[in-house]
């Protein structure tokens, strides 16, 4: 499908974010966390656009022409494809945090059990690992580092609401799971999102393996 830009947007700069979100969704499918299509990603153009990850694309196989341009209130923009349904999801990120620039949202298969394993409690607390010090702002790894999660719904806006809630409560956020889903997680480039990602996978592995050694 064609992509027609703003003119406020350059082209080279939406093939650039669009290089970057397809290479690293080709990686993280390889890595098996991105299943029969599932996963988005998107990082931002500019304080008005975002480019994200077209619906039902294989994220193994993800192109330029995959990618598309929306706005911060999550409507395409120039196009005719259709983004995530969870793309509310990804604006709500970059309203509230204008440092934000990138947002990847994966299934793997270590996220998907801890959501469902933590979701009665509503949380994830993470402490006294050395590798919450891969997350912006944490020092220590005598810090709790608490990954929320939330009831899953086909009803965005109710989710949106829940992840408003927690953020009003002034509580910090790096990162959330949706119950029986997979996880949330941004951050100011790519890299620095690519490592909060990853090191959040090894965590809650990590988490997981201290349930099932201590049943």
């Amino acid at each position: 499908m064609s992509q027609v830009l703003p003119d406020t947007i350059s082209p080279a700069l939406f093939a650039e974010r669009s290089d970057a979100i397809a290479d690293a969704a080709r990686e993280l499918a390889a890595a098996g966390w991105t299943p029969a299509t599932s996963s988005n990603f998107s990082m931002r153009v500019d304080g008005d656009h975002a480019a994200i990850t077209i619906s039902g694309r294989d994220k193994g196989k993800l192109g330029r022409d995959d990618i598309m341009l929306i706005d911060m209130n999550g409507k395409a923009v120039g196009t005719s494809a259709r983004p995530s349904a969870e793309t509310d999801l990804h604006t709500q990120v970059y309203r509230r945090f204008p440092e934000i620039n990138v947002v990847l949202h994966t299934h793997s298969r270590t996220q998907s059990v801890a959501s469902r394993l933590f979701a009665t409690e509503g949380v994830v607390k993470l402490e006294g690992w050395e590798l919450q010090k891969a997350i912006a702002g944490q020092t220590t790894h005598d810090a709790e580092l608490a990954i929320p999660v939330f009831p899953n719904t086909q009803h965005m806006p109710e989710l949106v609401a829940q992840v408003e809630a927690w953020l009003d409560s002034g509580r910090p956020l790096h990162a959330y799971l949706i119950n029986g889903h997979g996880i949330y997680t941004w951050g100011r480039d790519m890299a620095e999102t690519r490592r909060h990602l990853e090191a959040l996978e090894f965590l809650l592995g990590c988490e997981l393996d201290l349930r099932r050694l201590s049943a």
